[in-house]
């Protein structure tokens, strides 16, 4: 269920990059609270069967909150743009071992969920779910270890001294 203009493929990754703020604001009762939204409101905009999308200004209180513009760069990715992060060089200084480390057991998670939802040949919404809920936790650490080895490229931090 999604407004009738809105491509199927596009709603959904809206409506999981919703859910994914919601979660990182502190849940529902948390995110209502902060964007002056009833709880069964933000209810319905965490359930991905409902067709209601979030507004704006509910979206930009959220994401200052939480200091992750989710929504925003879903928007920009199905546009097939990226936002740039303009702390990213200051990143840099972040552990690049612990965010590889950290990238390589969210990838396990999503290739497990992935192997039990097409071990009977069929996909369930609920496995699908699942696996997009992997994939984005997934895409939070990618992005990371991305600002991290972009920072010590650029400090030239690197292990053993070598350029990349």
């Amino acid at each position: 269920m999604q407004p009738d203009n809105l491509p199927s493929a596009w709603f959904y990754r809206l409506k999981a990059a919703q859910r994914d703020l919601i979660k990182r604001a502190g849940g529902i009762e948390r995110a209502a609270e902060l964007a002056s939204i009833s709880k069964s409101q933000m209810g319905r905009f965490n359930n991905d069967g409902d067709p209601e999308l979030m507004p704006i200004p509910a979206i930009l209180m959220l994401q200052r909150e939480c200091g992750v513009p989710l929504v925003t760069s879903a928007m920009a990715e199905l546009e097939g743009r990226r936002l740039a992060d303009p702390s990213e060089a200051a990143a840099a200084n972040g552990s690049i071992l612990s965010s590889y480390a950290e990238v390589v057991v969210q990838a396990g998670e999503l290739i497990s969920k992935g192997a039990l939802a097409f071990a009977d040949g069929k996909l369930t919404p609920a496995e699908a779910s699942g696996m997009d809920r992997a994939a984005a936790a997934l895409e939070i650490v990618i992005s990371e270890l991305r600002k991290a080895t972009a920072g010590a490229r650029s400090s030239g931090a690197l292990l053993h001294g070598q350029g990349g």
